[in-house]
């Protein structure tokens, strides 16, 4: 991982992706029925931004 997984974004980068597999998994699993697709849809969303500034911050 190196110094990408050190840059704050890619801290959010993983806290995100891994809420949004949570996520998925729980509800798949019928142990998270009262939330909404669109939870999901957010959680990657934020994951794919989080993303796309931890690698602008690291070609600085």
């Amino acid at each position: 991982m190196g110094q990408f997984a050190q840059s704050w974004a890619a801290k959010w980068f993983f806290f995100f992706l891994s809420g949004a597999i949570a996520v998925y998994v729980l509800r798949g699993l019928e142990i998270l029925t009262f939330f909404p697709g669109f939870v999901i849809l957010g959680l990657v969303l934020l994951a794919i931004f989080a993303g796309l500034l931890a690698a602008l911050e690291n070609l600085r």
